[in-house]
């Protein structure tokens, strides 16, 4: 007996290897040939997909699937390391953009509570796209990275409110009604977060304790999918849907010391089922209803992306950050997100909109979202345009206004840009040795803390000129780059050597590939990660075989000199 489901699946899958692979070629992202294949297939496409309805339900366990994933790689104690930007970042630019389209919602005349909808659908970005897109450039821990970060952890979050005021926002006419179940679902939210925090610090720890205790992977995984679909139905049965189950299943899991099993049992079948969600959002899209009207749908395209990126670069701004983190963030985060077609779906069960207003609304969405890559990608060049442009120099810089006396006074000095884990260890060791040292940092709480506690700490961007003169470079000795942001690093290595060419710069790289490409620059020394890290699990290697300890350290010096040899090239002037 023929089971279309299964030709159906067979010939998705066969279109996707298909498109993927010329995407491939193109370097077009992933998503964007999921996207194209659904768009193909589909009933506005050539029609090669029959059961749409029977895909769709693949779908949902796809997107279960996806957000569950994003639940589970975020963690309360990652949230409080980026707490500010969570906080503050994420309620001004959810609160913005739904006030912002609140108002576009009036001006067209569409009712109340459709205008609070749109700015819903506005206010959410795509963490799977973005994320993905700045781990694949090692930007993830940069500070623009950090901001992006924070304000999608609280747009996720904010979703499950958002869920809850949907049947509140609209009838079947599309009218606004406000009264007690207004209250009812926002203290239902409210309970919803709570019993998520609790599970997640002491319910499910435990759990998952005694289950890891029985040493069966196949009990654990089944463990892990039960809590999945259980939390993710739980949450469907009082008005959320189960993708937002699914996340916050997701997060649940998230505190305790078993996520990266569980990520690794559960990623194989979310990277095959979250696929057929774009390939299910893909078939939505009538191509006919496109190409009606390519330059309105192009023209909300762009004034979607700018406002998005408008609010977000506010938001930085007003977070004290300097303009080259603002220009990342905000292009970072100037797309239509994965939760905005669940909230849409939803939406249009209650009569918030029609289904015009939905097609528009999901070829605008795609586009951007089929955009971001190459956004961000061509983002840090957006950057350097920019920085040519007459701007005050404090906008550029993010420099403190106030100079500190430190500066003033130092001579043959360290500069320390960056202070992270390696950036406190020479602040130490420099302490410790009566070496005069000034640390310069992006994260605003780490000045003001460190500032308190006496170091001569200054918030401002290495990439300016005006940045490094303050902190007088040209009478330095010594500049030490320990950022994460290989990319500010590039352009805070080359302005340093041509404020003082005779500065000792050494910098830390992730990679070796990185090494001769930042000495061209200008650093006399790399110390790359990973070439530290394997000769430190090269040493506990030996010693295991108990090779003496004379040995390994000659064959260490061996390696360490080969590969300074390998990587050597002479700094430009």
């Amino acid at each position: 007996m023929e089971i279309p489901l299964l030709k159906d699946v067979a010939v998705i899958f066969g279109l996707a290897v298909i498109v993927l692979w010329i995407c491939n070629r193109l370097r077009i992202p992933a998503i964007v040939g999921f996207l194209f294949t659904g768009v193909l297939s589909g009933p506005h496409g050539l029609q090669l997909v029959q059961a749409v309805s029977d895909v769709d339900m693949l779908a949902e366990i796809g997107i279960m699937l996806l957000l569950f994933t994003i639940g589970l790689e975020f963690s309360i104690s990652q949230l409080m390391s980026v707490k500010r930007y969570f906080l503050i970042g994420g309620i001004l630019q959810v609160g913005l953009t739904t006030l912002c389209g609140l108002g576009i919602g009036q001006i067209v005349g569409r009712p109340f509570g459709e205008c609070i909808f749109l700015g819903f659908l506005l206010a959410m970005s795509s963490t799977a796209i973005v994320l993905k897109s700045l781990d694949a450039r090692d930007e993830t821990d940069s500070p623009h990275g950090r901001l992006i970060l924070g304000i999608l952890i609280f747009q996720d979050i904010a979703a499950v409110p958002m869920m809850l005021l949907t049947p509140v926002l609209g009838t079947a006419e599309g009218s606004p009604v406000f009264d007690f179940t207004l209250v009812l679902h926002l203290l239902m939210g409210i309970v919803v977060i709570s019993v998520v925090f609790v599970a997640a610090t002491k319910i499910v720890p435990a759990l998952l304790y005694q289950l890891a205790k029985a040493r069966s992977r196949e009990l654990f995984s089944l463990s892990v999918l039960t809590i999945c679909f259980a939390v993710a139905w739980l949450a469907s049965s009082i008005g959320l849907s189960i993708a937002i189950g699914a996340f916050l299943a997701g997060l649940i899991i998230s505190e305790s010391d078993y996520r990266h099993e569980a990520i690794g049992n559960i990623l194989p079948l979310q990277d095959i089922f979250s696929s057929l969600f774009f390939v299910s959002i893909g078939m939505l899209l009538d191509v006919r209803f496109v190409l009606a009207q390519p330059f309105l749908i192009l023209g909300i395209t762009i004034g979607v992306i700018l406002l998005k990126a408008a609010i977000v670069g506010f938001t930085s701004l007003t977070l004290g950050l300097s303009l080259r983190v603002t220009i990342l963030a905000a292009i970072g985060l100037a797309q239509i997100g994965e939760f905005s077609f669940v909230l849409a779906s939803a939406g249009i069960h209650f009569g918030l909109g029609n289904e015009y207003l939905y097609q528009l609304f999901l070829a605008v969405a795609l586009f951007t979202m089929a955009l971001t890559p190459s956004l961000i990608g061509f983002s840090h060049g957006v950057v350097n345009w920019i920085m040519r442009l007459p701007i005050p120099e404090h906008w550029k810089s993010g420099l403190q206004a106030a100079p500190s006396h430190h500066a003033h006074a130092l001579k043959d000095h360290i500069v320390i840009v960056g202070f992270g884990i390696a950036g406190r260890s020479l602040a130490n060791a420099a302490r410790a040795t009566n070496v005069p040292y000034v640390i310069l940092e992006m994260n605003p709480d780490t000045v003001r803390t460190e500032k308190a506690k006496g170091e001569p700490i200054h918030f401002g961007d290495a990439t300016h000129e005006s940045v490094q003169r303050h902190l007088h470079l040209q009478d330095a000795r010594a500049i030490a780059v320990m950022i994460n942001d290989q990319n500010a690093a590039r352009r805070a290595i080359m302005l340093a050597r041509r404020v003082n060419p005779n500065a000792y710069i050494i910098v830390r790289s992730r990679y070796v590939k990185d090494v001769q490409a930042l000495r061209h620059l200008g650093a006399n020394d790399v110390i790359p990660d990973e070439f530290g890290t394997s000769l430190e699990m090269l040493t506990r290697v030996l010693q295991r075989y108990d090779v003496p300890s004379e040995q390994v350290a000659s064959v260490i010096d061996g390696l360490r000199s080969q590969g300074h040899s390998e990587r050597q090239l002479q700094p430009a002037n």
